[in-house]
């Protein structure tokens, strides 16, 4: 096991453990009282851009956080920058959770968390890796790098142009990508509104369910009515994604 430098300090009343991932920083909030006997089960964030004191998620995350903790579920996350899904920083994810499982005793199947741009970070990541994943609950993701709305700032991310990108989708496009986590089951959740201009539900969220189920992959997606791209509770205190997260994360199965 490798040994870390640990900053401890204190977020939501839990302990927040801060250490070096090669290039990066990284982090991992500890519930009191942890569920798992031996391994925590644990929600991952991203984007996480590590601030000071705090990094995301901040208060605007505070009532899912605050819940999944008192579940004894652990949260945490790894500051990759604006990768938005790039090679690079999906390398940094495999040295993040190579560093947090063993360290701090999580356990090795994650949940992810991501939201709006953190959709490319972790289902790039993850379709590389289903082995390591309990479940994807989303908070309007992106999930196609060839939306023009968004492509000349993923190809600056990418270090490719715009012709090499789409050239490539089968590398670097989640919607493009599903196979491996349909063949494992990862369930998927995705809460999206129909009016978002930013992100916008057809191209992003209702495509990769839709090709997600047509695998064979277990997917449910939550539209929220006359709502776009915002941080509002609407999305951010979400029921249904609580709920989904937590019962992912406890392995509690109806």
């Amino acid at each position: 096991m490798q040994k870390l430098q640990i900053r401890q300090s204190q977020q939501w009343g839990c302990s927040r453990m801060d250490f070096d991932v090669p290039g990066r920083r990284g982090f991992v909030i500890l519930p009191s009282r942890p569920a798992g006997k031996k391994d925590i089960p644990w929600i991952w964030y991203a984007p996480s851009f590590i601030e000071q004191p705090y990094p995301l998620p901040k208060d605007l995350h505070r009532w899912y956080m605050e819940s999944w903790l008192a579940d004894g579920i652990a949260v945490g996350g790894v500051d990759v920058g604006e990768s938005w899904g790039g090679p690079a920083g999906r390398e940094t994810f495999t040295d993040f959770h190579d560093l947090a499982v063993p360290v701090f005793s999580l356990a090795f199947k994650a949940c992810l968390l991501p939201q709006s741009r953190g959709g490319l970070m972790h289902y790039n990541w993850a379709v590389e890796h289903p082995d390591r994943v309990r479940c994807i609950g989303a908070i309007y993701p992106v999930c196609d790098v060839t939306d023009p709305r968004l492509a000349e700032r993923i190809c600056g991310a990418y270090g490719l142009t715009q012709q090499q990108l789409f050239s490539q989708t089968d590398r670097h496009n989640p919607v493009d990508r599903l196979g491996p986590l349909a063949k494992a089951k990862v369930p998927i959740f995705h809460v999206h509104g129909d009016r978002d201009e930013i992100v916008p539900l057809d191209r992003h969220s209702r495509s990769l369910i839709d090709r997600y189920r047509s695998l064979g992959g277990p997917a449910e997606l939550l539209v929220v009515p006359g709502e776009g791209h915002e941080e509002i509770s609407k999305y951010f205190q979400c029921q249904a994604l609580l709920d989904f997260m937590r019962t992912q994360a406890l392995g509690l199965f109806s």
